[in-house]
């Protein structure tokens, strides 16, 4: 049973929003609220989990139970790392909401596994299997499923999701070098990547440290947005796993003789961010 640290007033603000195109709300890790104007709500890699201590640290705050989210169209996820497919958020969100759960083979296989379907209550066939050049339509969002390049994770996408008010792109936890096309095919507005520092983190078989790198660096960060061209560059990650955190602020220097991102935003856990 998840057990929130804020109660439930960040899942009733998006439930009450009325935003004029697009919002968003960040989760912390890697996770969002996106609403539209209409009300077409979708959850994106939510992880209320608190890791794996010691050998991973939860840092921020657990925001919402999920038992309390409100009305969701689409839970959808990026790969399959725990902290991106759990079954403990998104089983009870799944159920409650009657909302399909979009994920590429191998995220929907851990959901299988883990037998969310008989365990939450909903119907297996809300597990939807996703790949690379589809396309699929929830309320007003058009979400294209893209390739990532994300050297941890068995078969990791990314999603350009398409409203009137503007195009968000979410990228997962992965690196340079599978957003090109992203560049090419779409204008992306607002765009989510990973961000973090390397640190000595407990191996998961030996426990012993071991030099681990998940996410981008500073450089890495840049050079993936100047792939997918983004107007504007929204970091994550960075806040999630002791040992592993990072200071955003620091890449305005790194992004500032290119011409993507065009800006960097920083948000904290809880923030809104409108298209």
């Amino acid at each position: 049973m998840i057990h929130s640290d804020w109660g439930e007033w960040l899942p009733r603000a998006v439930e009450d929003a009325d935003p004029d195109g697009v919002a968003l709300w960040y989760l912390g890790c890697n996770g969002f609220f996106v609403k539209a104007a209409d009300g077409t709500t979708v959850l994106i890699d939510p992880y209320l989990g608190t890791g794996d201590p010691p050998r991973t640290v939860r840092m921020v705050p657990v925001p919402f139970a999920p038992e309390d989210v409100g009305p969701v169209d689409a839970v959808l996820a990026t790969h399959e790392h725990t902290d991106h497919v759990h079954g403990p958020t998104q089983g009870p969100i799944i159920a409650d909401s009657d909302a399909p759960f979009y994920a590429p083979d191998n995220s929907v296989a851990v959901a299988r596994e883990e037998g969310w379907a008989s365990e939450y209550g909903f119907d297996e066939d809300r597990l939807t299997t996703v790949a690379e050049g589809e396309t699929f339509t929830v309320g007003s969002f058009t979400v294209n499923v893209e390739p990532a390049n994300d050297p941890d994770a068995t078969h990791p996408v990314s999603y350009v999701i398409e409203h009137e008010a503007g195009t968000l792109f979410h990228g997962g936890d992965a690196r340079p070098g599978e957003f090109e096309t992203v560049g090419e095919s779409y204008d992306v507005d607002l765009g989510v990547l990973a961000f973090g520092s390397a640190g000595m983190i407990p191996d998961k078989q030996t426990r012993e440290p071991k030099y681990t790198k998940w996410y981008n660096d500073e450089n890495q960060i840049v050079e993936a947005a100047r792939e997918a061209r983004l107007d504007r560059l929204l970091p994550t990650h960075w806040d999630i796993w002791k040992g592993l955190n990072a200071d955003p602020s620091i890449l305005h220097h790194h992004a500032r003789s290119f011409d993507y991102p065009g800006r960097i935003e920083i948000a904290e856990i809880g923030d809104r961010i409108d298209l």
